[in-house]
């Protein structure tokens, strides 16, 4: 592939995960105009947001392994015009029955898109220098949605109109459709016709989607509902009884989406535990601060997204020096150094209370960008372990670790602040501030608990080591 392609064709993949991650949180701010206009009742608002998480982590799995049988560029530019179609309407939806429904098909443009996103940077830079150099970018890329996604939401929403959070996808879209076309290389065998049905394993493929659903349900509806309802302990149930159920029938499967050899990998399994501890605190973080920001500071939408910039900025540009500190001190170090400064900076920030001014929380939000932006890079680690034809259901897992470890981040900080706040007396503010702070210290425990799992998990193999579980990855 002609090296200006090759970049041309990184822009396109950034330009696309793009996409997704801003639509994972780019609704939130815009909620309150949209119920207006459209006469929400509170469950259809909830669903708004839940709909796309749903099928976006249920699906995850299924689309890296689609990616891997039928060509991750084929599924990538299908994932792609998915969610620029579902994009459009949702946009022009006259009713919660149409936005939801929306909501949910872009979930499964997202679900095609994001794995096969990392699987084609695999393939496009085979030298490891220059992958690690793409994988940067792109995570930086993806690193400025998360703070993009509420700043565009509050203005687009306050300003124009809240269809316009959606339909912005629509030349987005087309641009980088056009761009993957002319850049991306259609690569022979890409798309293998006969034993495709075989190979995708439908049976495996319905068994961890289901899991992942009922799983996924449960963590999003579990405060709402209840954790002790017949409902949710029943989707716990749902989700143990479809992962049991998928691990056995992977197990009798000759060529199993996901073989169990995988997981005696350090390399795959650290890197997917401190990718998830990394979302833990990337997702519960932003989504508590943003109501700290705006409820005890008093920030508008507008101004609560744009707090979040700084943090975003410091974060892109550490994905895209991580490589070279990667490449300096090892993985494993550098993980641990970033989990080990985002600890540091939730643990700095849970100090912060009432009459605190946004100029004290700045220093704490660059040093958690600067441990956020170490770990971006983390994606080739894990996608790297595997044999290239499982790139798709690598990157799928990856995908699926950040967002259910980023649901628990949201859910069990929402549980021990409620749990905190209701155990403390004063006024409401108090007593949420109380509850508040002091998840914000279990938070920065847990991703502290990344530190010495970094250390031990991926250091790295020795020769013999990493030679010895490459043929077992064939069959199980």
């Amino acid at each position: 592939m002609e090296k200006n392609r090759r970049w041309w064709a990184l822009v396109a993949v950034a330009l696309g995960t793009f996409m997704t991650y801003l639509d994972n949180n780019v609704v939130n701010v815009a909620l309150p105009s949209i119920q207006r206009e459209l006469d929400l009742s509170i469950s259809g608002l909830e669903w708004i947001t839940s709909a796309y998480i749903l099928v976006f982590a249920g699906l995850l799995l299924a689309g890296g392994r689609i990616g891997d049988v039928l060509g991750h560029r084929m599924v990538f530019l299908s994932g792609l015009g998915i969610f620029t179609v579902a994009s459009v309407a949702a946009g022009l939806a006259g009713s919660q029955e149409l936005l939801i429904g929306a909501r949910a098909v872009q979930g499964i443009g997202a679900a095609l898109l994001s794995p096969a996103a990392l699987a084609l940077l695999q393939e496009f830079f085979p030298d490891p220098k220059e992958r690690g150099t793409a994988i940067g970018i792109w995570g930086a890329v993806g690193a400025l949605a998360l703070a993009v996604g509420p700043l565009t939401g509050g203005v687009l929403s306050q300003h124009v109109s809240w269809g316009w959070i959606f339909l912005i996808n629509l030349p987005i879209g087309v641009a980088t459709f056009a761009l993957s076309a002319i850049a991306m290389p259609r690569r022979a065998g890409a798309t293998r016709a006969a034993g495709s049905l075989r190979r995708l394993d439908p049976l495996g493929l319905a068994l961890s989607s289901l899991a992942l659903f009922a799983l996924t349900y449960a963590l999003i509806e579990g405060d709402a509902k209840g954790w002790t309802s017949g409902l949710i302990l029943g989707s716990f149930a749902v989700a143990a009884a479809a992962a049991v159920a998928f691990v056995v029938q992977q197990a009798r499967t000759a060529d199993s989406m996901v073989n169990l050899a995988f997981f005696r990998l350090r390399m795959f399994t650290g890197g997917l535990l401190a990718m998830g501890l990394w979302a833990f605190g990337v997702f519960g973080i932003y989504f508590y601060m943003a109501i700290y920001l705006q409820n005890v500071l008093g920030f508008s939408p507008t101004e609560a997204g744009a707090g979040f910039v700084p943090l975003a900025l410091i974060t892109a540009v550490g994905a895209v020096l991580a490589p070279r500190f990667e490449a300096r001190f090892g993985v494993a170090r550098v993980t641990a150094f970033g989990l080990a400064v985002m600890g540091a900076a939730i643990a700095g920030i849970a100090r912060y209370g009432e009459g605190t001014e946004y100029l004290d929380l700045l220093p704490w939000f660059a040093l958690y960008g600067v441990g956020g932006g170490l770990l971006i890079p983390l994606s080739q680690v894990v996608v790297g372990a595997l044999p290239p034809e499982r790139a798709g259901v690598a990157s799928g897992m990856l995908n699926v670790s950040r967002e259910v470890f980023g649901l628990l981040g949201v859910t069990v900080l929402g549980a021990i602040l409620s749990n905190r706040a209701g155990a403390t007396t004063g006024s409401e503010l108090h007593r949420y501030l109380v509850g508040y702070q002091f998840s914000m210290v279990v938070a920065a425990l847990l991703v502290l608990a990344g530190v010495p799992v970094s250390l031990w998990m991926l250091r790295r193999a020795r020769v013999s080591e990493e030679r010895v579980p490459v043929p077992v990855l064939e069959t199980v």
